[in-house]
């Protein structure tokens, strides 16, 4: 059986850039996802502030990452992550794929990102994959020429908006307060003529038999109740982190997100975290390379 120096689980930028670092630092690495490797940035259209790149399209930018891992030989594997025993020096990561197999490695940098919330209202479980969605760069062409809805005012909701926007016949946001997003963002989708924003109202769920047919809301302000018809809902309203395999570590806090230090380490030696899966200020692609570079680094000096 193999023993790995370090063993990163998620392969988003986090992840990657830590499976660099450690490769350089002629360490054994295995990058471990139950995805493809790319993790949310895959689903972005643009991103515009990753220094020294400028516009390049999510999937494009995880693809370029991706192969700079193999130029340096980082094994992947896709797997699923259940386990992780964290007592002494050798680390054991149980898989789903196949439970008779054992991981063991001197470090692990738990790096897994997070996933969408959804609203939990009535008649959500119902459409969701067939006229909910969460990915806009996706699925919107399916949308092409018809009535869209998007829940959410933050960056995610107002971005994949401009992207809709210039699909669908028309496109309409709801959200519980206004658009909170980046303010020439926001101004941009305003001016957009098929555009409608509808604030401060409270989702209570979505009507349709067979297929989706709109939006149950209700103004926080007045309390007037309407139906807002589409073909097609996108949800933005926040993110979880993927750490539901960690929890019984104890380094977790009430919101599922890890504790870290300044050295990504958390309170069990050997074991490191990194990326949007973290307590931290900032989630952006380039602070999540950062952390997976300071994770790598300081995990290649716990083995020395």
């Amino acid at each position: 059986m193999s023993l790995y120096d370090v063993v990163i689980v998620g392969s988003g930028p986090s992840g990657m850039t830590a499976a660099i670092y450690a490769a350089r630092a002629n360490m054994k690495v295995l990058l471990l996802d139950k995805l493809a490797p790319g993790g949310q940035i895959i689903n972005t259209n643009e991103i515009q502030n990753y220094t020294g790149v400028g516009t390049i399209n999510g999937a494009e930018l995880a693809m370029n990452m991706f192969s700079h891992t193999q130029e340096l030989n980082v094994e992947f594997d896709y797997a699923t992550v259940t386990k992780i025993e964290a007592e002494g020096d050798v680390k054991k990561i149980y898989i789903e794929e196949d439970p008779d197999r054992v991981i063991e490695t001197k470090t692990v940098i738990i790096a897994t990102g997070t996933e969408h919330r959804i609203l939990h209202v009535e008649n959500e479980d119902k459409f969701i994959g067939n006229g909910i969605g969460f990915c806009a760069i996706c699925d919107g062409e399916f949308y092409r020429d018809k009535d869209v809805v998007v829940v959410g005012g933050g960056n995610s909701a107002v971005e994949e908006s401009i992207y809709l926007a210039d699909i669908v016949k028309t496109l309409t946001i709801v959200t519980m307060f206004d658009l909170t997003a980046d303010p020439i963002a926001c101004d941009k989708l305003r001016s957009m003529p098929n555009v409608t924003v509808h604030a401060y109202q409270d989702i209570l769920g979505f009507v349709g038999e067979g297929s989706l047919e709109g939006v149950h809301c209700k103004s926080t302000k007045t309390g007037e109740e309407m139906v807002v018809k589409c073909d097609g809902v996108f949800e933005y309203i926040g993110l979880a982190p993927l750490t539901d395999f960690v929890k019984d570590l104890g380094i977790v806090n009430d919101y599922g997100y890890i504790e870290v230090n300044h050295r990504m380490e958390t309170k069990i030696p050997g074991i490191y975290a990194s990326g949007d899966c973290i307590v931290k200020e900032l989630r952006q692609v380039i602070t999540a390379c950062s952390d997976g570079a300071i994770a790598a680094q300081n995990a290649s000096y716990y083995i020395k």
